[in-house]
């Protein structure tokens, strides 16, 4: 077996589940190994029933003290029973399964978890599985994976996948002892060189790394804790690894470039400035300068800006393309959603109308017309068109320019660095800005930005309003909602941002689905409500957006997927859910979203933490607004990362890799590569020769880049 192999090499993947697992987009063997579980189910030892907490999944042991009971609603079936273990009692609920009817027996000790709910006096737990004692003893304390599904999957088929496929990985000698017969050592053996380790044995040593099929196979069916941490260092590092080697590639590259542009100042920057109703902050305008200086330089700019939300990054984007564009050159802003394209395009040329400049910007994504390309591929190419803005669009084969000088992408860490390079490579060495909202510390953007110079903006305008802020327990909800209404009221808008997409038995959290339910129940009937999540086709997305943008929508329950959103001015209020299970970094950026316009704005935490520690880390936004401020203790705070609850880097889209809680691996994989690179450049040593083929297959497969 080989890890591109298809994945119906494996027994029991037949057409329709190799449908399925495509949807998700596994299609080889490979991919599934990658598909790491979104949480882990443990199995812990039963609580007394009398000591049962509300809300939260317990599991309990306890005979039956009524029989079985269905009753039929509207064609569903409800089937009933309690049970006791002799101290306290629950009452049990399932929809659908009538056969627990004739399967559940009085006097016969069961396992019972679930999810607790509260019914008048009574507890309640709803869809319980059901286990035989010696059953559920096999699995306590274990870590059983859970990972996303669609429709059709089940988490035992994904499972029971992942077993044939690791079946077939060479495993580390102490696990393979344990774990495999003679014969399974045998068959195990015989696997292709293309997929033995990268990392040589020396270097893993060195770093205190397993081995990588140890580290898949642990990933996915830990056998403790610990070692669930040690196998997530390990991927972790491949991941930080991979990246920065793609870096490295760049910077070799551009430190050796220059261009053939002639850009001086001819005054349209200046007449943008002078038509701005307020005064460049200080930050603006060293930063300003540093771009005049680069765009008039002999080498190629290549620029990261990065300031907070609302810190004036675009009027800086809007400066350089005019320089560009009246020095008869083209330069590209481009954003990751069709949203935000839209927004920036509208703004900029009410921009340029009210300045007077004569250029009319050139707007480009991919829900546009087959027409409309056609005109738009018409103007770019001819040079018409000087500043265009648009999606992912920009780099599609169609696109041609002509004469591209400066690149800017928007919210840099949305997009891959091979993509950020595609749409660089459509002129002749164009000078790049990347633009990014995201604090990092310092220390960790020299490495994940390395190929970049780096300007911060650490200054506010003066006429914005700081965000008022509260962190609150569950029992404020209705409060919270009472306040958005008001705030509704008003003629303003609000977000509620939930952890989860769908509610889950294994994770203790709001989820957007049945939260959107619940909130328009509470809230009256002409306040409409809608959610947003990732799993959304990007048409959908486009559309509710566009809606909450009109105020169409007042309230939008989403996912993290708002987080690079567009600028709302009307949103005062933003109600983060169990804000215990985001990083500090990542809620100041949800935050992000209110405050963009004149009226006061809120931010609420509500947290379903029950630690001190929960609240003191919480507490930290109630007294900062700094981001970058935010993301020092956020690097100083967080430990391993949650590896049970539904991971929400915010920052990067790696797989496992949190460039907060693995800090300490990131600059330990930064080291390995300079060690590597400086010995090895081009990779061609017989002991990197597998490094070469990962590293050469990754930036084949722009669709699946590691992104930043």
């Amino acid at each position: 077996m080989k890890l591109d192999s298809p994945l119906d090499y494996l027994k029991g993947i037949g057409e329709k589940t190799k449908h399925l697992f495509e949807t998700v987009g596994i299609k080889t063997v490979g991919d599934l190994l990658s598909y790491y579980p979104r949480a882990y189910e443990r199995y812990e030892e039963p609580v007394p029933m009398q000591d049962l907490p509300q809300e939260e999944v317990v599991t309990i042991r306890g005979t039956l003290v009524s029989l079985p009971v269905n009753r039929y609603y509207g064609g569903k079936c409800i089937t009933t029973t309690s049970c006791s273990d002799g101290v306290g009692e629950v009452l049990l609920t399932w929809y659908n399964m009538p056969y627990l009817k004739n399967s559940l027996r009085m006097q016969v000790p069961y396992i019972f978890r679930g999810k607790t709910k509260r019914k008048g006096k009574r507890l309640l737990i709803e869809q319980a599985a059901v286990f035989q004692e010696e059953q559920y003893e096999a699995l306590t304390m274990t870590l059983q994976p859970v990972y996303s599904l669609t429709k059709g999957m089940t988490v035992r088929m994904v499972q029971k996948a992942v077993k044939q496929a690791l079946a077939d990985l060479p495993l580390s000698e102490d696990r393979t002892d344990r774990k495999q017969s003679s014969d399974e050592k045998n068959r195990t053996s015989r696997v292709a060189a293309d997929d033995l380790d990268y990392l040589p044995e020396e270097m893993r040593t060195r770093y205190h790394l397993c081995a990588w099929a140890e580290a898949v196979s642990q990933m996915h069916f830990p056998d403790s804790f610990e070692s669930l941490q040690k196998a997530h260092r390990r991927l972790a590092f491949d991941e930080f690894f991979f990246f920065l080697l793609q870096l490295h590639s760049l910077r070799e590259h551009r430190e050796q470039e220059t261009h053939s542009f002639h850009i001086r100042a001819k005054g349209a920057a200046d007449a943008l400035i002078h038509s701005l109703p307020y005064s460049l902050t200080g930050a603006q305008k060293k930063v300003w300068a540093d771009l005049q200086r680069e765009l008039q330089g002999e080498k190629v700019m290549v620029r990261l800006i990065q300031g907070d939300v609302g810190s004036g990054k675009t009027i800086l984007a809007v400066l350089a393309l005019l320089t560009v564009a009246e020095n008869g050159y083209q330069g590209a802003l481009m954003a990751p959603t069709e949203v935000l394209a839209a927004q920036h395009y509208e703004s900029i040329c009410a921009l340029l109308e009210k300045s007077g400049l004569p250029y009319k910007p050139l707007l480009l994504t991919g829900s546009m017309t087959a027409k409309q390309k056609r005109e738009a591929y018409v103007r770019m190419e001819s040079g018409e068109a000087s500043i265009i803005i648009g999606t992912h669009a920009l780099i599609q084969e169609k696109a041609r320019y002509h004469a591209l000088a400066l690149v800017i992408t928007d919210e840099q860490h949305r997009f891959g660095v091979r993509q950020r390079e595609n749409l660089a490579q459509k002129g002749n060495t164009p000078h790049t800005i990347v633009m990014s909202a995201t604090p990092i510390p310092r220390t960790l953007a020299v490495i994940l930005y390395g190929d970049l110079d780096i300007s911060v903006l650490n200054e506010m305008p003066a006429n914005r309003l700081p965000i008022k802020n509260c962190v609150v327990g569950p029992s404020w909800r209705p409060k919270a909602w009472d306040f958005i209404e008001k705030q509704v009221r008003l003629g303003h808008q609000a977000y509620v941002i939930c952890s989860m997409v769908e509610e889950s038995d294994l994770v203790d959290a709001e989820n957007v689905i049945e939260y959107t339910e619940t909130i328009r129940q509470a809230l009256p009937a002409d306040i409409r409500a809608e959610y947003l999540h990732g799993r959304m086709k990007p048409q959908e997305k486009n559309e509710v957006m566009g809606r909450f943008l009109r105020n169409e929508i007042q309230v939008l329950v989403s996912t993290t997927v708002v987080e690079v959103g567009v600028n709302v001015p009307n949103a005062t209020v933003m109600l983060i859910e169990n804000a215990e299970r985001f990083g500090l970094a990542q809620l100041h950026q949800l935050r992000g979203r209110v405050g963009r316009g004149d009226a006061q704005s809120y931010c609420i935490f509500l947290h379903g933490g029950k630690s001190s520690e929960v609240t003191e880390r919480l507490d930290i936004l109630n007294h900062s607004n700094d981001g970058f401020e935010i993301a020092a203790k956020d690097l100083q705070l967080r430990g391993p990362g949650d590896l049970f609850g539904v991971r929400q880097s915010g920052l990067m889209n790696f797989r496992l890799a949190d460039v907060y809680a693995d800090a300490d691996v990131l600059q330990l994989a930064n080291e390995a590569v300079a060690g590597i690179t400086k010995k090895d450049p081009e990779l061609t040593l017989p002991e990197h020769r597998e490094m070469k083929a990962i590293y050469d297959r990754q930036r084949e497969q722009t669709g699946r880049q590691i992104s930043l």
